[in-house]
C-alpha cells in the first residue's frame, strides 16, 4: 500500500499536496537546544510503531527531490520505508535545534564529504556564526537513530542484539578485527555471550570509523582495535544527573601502536532491551588532554510530529560502557 502510494505522485504533485499540512506540522517540532560540551542528543524510532500511510507521505513532502528518487529506488516496502524515516528523522531533529531562529525541516540542505559522510550546509547570513552541530546516522531493520553534538564529531551505529550472522562468530570476525579483539572473542566458551560481544565491538568498531567520517574502505577495521580500560571509571550521566559508572573504552590504532587515540570518547548501551547502540564523540577541545569528564547523554524516542518521550533514566536506556570482564 505504502509504495503504491508513493509512486502515485509526482515530486510536483507532492510538493502541492503537502505543502500546508508540512507547514502545520514543522511548528508541532518540540524546540531542544544545543548539546553542551561532552553532551550526546541520541534520537531514534521504530519503524514497527509507524504505521500511518498519511504520516508517511508526510515525511515524504519534507524530502529534496535526490533524497524522494533514493527512497523510491529501494526495492520493497519495507526499505523504502526505512530510508524514508532516516531522512525524515534527520531533518526533523536538526530543526529542532532553533538555530538562527524557526528551521523549517524542508530548508535544509546537505553535502557529503569525499569519504561520503553527510553535513548540513548552513546558509551564509551577514552577521551569523555558522553553528558546530555535528550529527550521525545510523539504522537497522528496527531501529533507526540519530545522533547530535556540538562542536565535537560523532559517530554512531545501532545493531539487533539478536543480529544472525550466517558464518562462525569467528570466522566471520577473522576478516575484520584485531589480533587483541580475536583473543578477547576467543577467550569466550558460551556461544552466546560470544555472539553477543561481537556485537558490542562490531557497534564500537563502526561508531568510530563514521566519528572519523573516513568511511569502512579508508578506515578498515582491522588497522585499529577497540578495549577496555579495566583499572579506571567513567561517569556516564543520563538526563536528570543520574550517574552510572561503566568500564572506560578506548581504541588504540595498530598503525601507531604507542598512541592511543586519546580524543575519542565512546558511550556503549542497550536500548529497548532489543538494540545495541555505540557512540563515539570527539572530545571537546576546550578539555585538557588526560582530564577526565562525564559524558553526559540524553536520549529520546521519537515518532516525528506525533510524540516525543525523554527515555534516558528508564529501562528504555542501560548504560553498558565497557564490554564484560571475564
Amino acid at each position: 500500500m505504502f509504495p503504491s502510494l508513493l509512486r502515485a505522485y509526482s515530486p510536483m504533485k507532492m510538493r502541492c499536496c503537502f505543502q500546508r499540512s508540512i507547514c502545520s506540522a514543522s511548528s508541532s517540532l518540540v524546540p531542544v537546544q544545543l548539546p553542551s560540551p561532552m553532551e550526546t542528543h541520541f534520537w531514534y524510532v521504530l519503524p514497527d510503531q509507524v504505521k500511518s500511510v498519511s504520516l508517511l507521505n508526510q515525511y515524504m513532502g519534507l524530502l529534496s527531490p535526490i533524497e524522494k528518487e533514493n527512497v523510491l529506488s529501494m526495492p520493497g516496502h519495507q526499505l523504502q520505508k526505512r530510508a524514508l524515516l532516516a531522512r525524515a528523522l534527520v531533518r526533523t531533529t536538526i530543526a529542532r535545534y532553533q538555530i538562527n531562529g524557526h528551521v523549517d525541516p524542508r530548508s535544509l540542505k546537505f553535502k557529503k564529504n569525499i569519504h561520503g559522510k553527510p553535513e548540513v550546509v548552513w546558509q551564509s547570513e551577514d552577521g551569523w556564526c555558522q553553528p558546530h552541530l555535528h550529527f550521525n546516522i545510523s539504522h537497522s531493520s528496527s531501529m533507526i537513530a540519530c545522533g547530535v553534538t556540538s562542536n565535537s564529531r560523532i559517530g554512531i551505529d545501532v545493531e539487533e542484539k539478536q543480529r544472525k550472522i550466517k558464518n562462525n562468530v569467528l570466522a566471520f570476525a577473522r576478516r575484520y578485527f584485531s589480533l587483541h579483539e580475536m583473543e578477547y572473542l576467543s577467550s569466550i566458551s558460551d556461544s552466546e555471550v560470544q555472539h553477543q560481544e561481537f556485537i558490542k565491538l562490531w557497534t564500537l568498531k563502526e561508531a568510530y570509523v563514521k566519528a572519523l567520517g573516513k568511511g569502512f574502505s579508508a578506515a578498515p577495521f582491522k588497522t585499529f582495535t577497540v578495549q577496555v580500560k579495566t583499572d579506571s571509571k567513567r561517569s556516564f550521566v543520563l538526563a536528570e544527573d543520574l550517574v552510572f559508572e561503566a568500564s572506560e573504552i578506548m581504541v588504540e590504532s595498530l598503525n601507531d601502536p604507542k598512541s592511543l587515540t586519546s580524543s575519542w570518547q565512546f558511550a556503549l548501551l542497550e536500548l529497548a532491551g532489543s538494540h545495541y547502540a555505540a557512540i563515539c564523540m570527539e572530545k571537546d577541545k576546550s578539555i585538557k588532554v588526560g582530564m577526565k569528564v562525564p559524558v553526559r547523554l540524553t536520549a529520546w524516542k521519537t515518532i516525528p510530529f506525533v510524540e516525543d518521550e525523554c527515555v534516558s533514566g528508564t529501562d528504555a536506556v542501560m548504560p553498558i560502557g565497557g564490554l564484560i570482564k571475564l
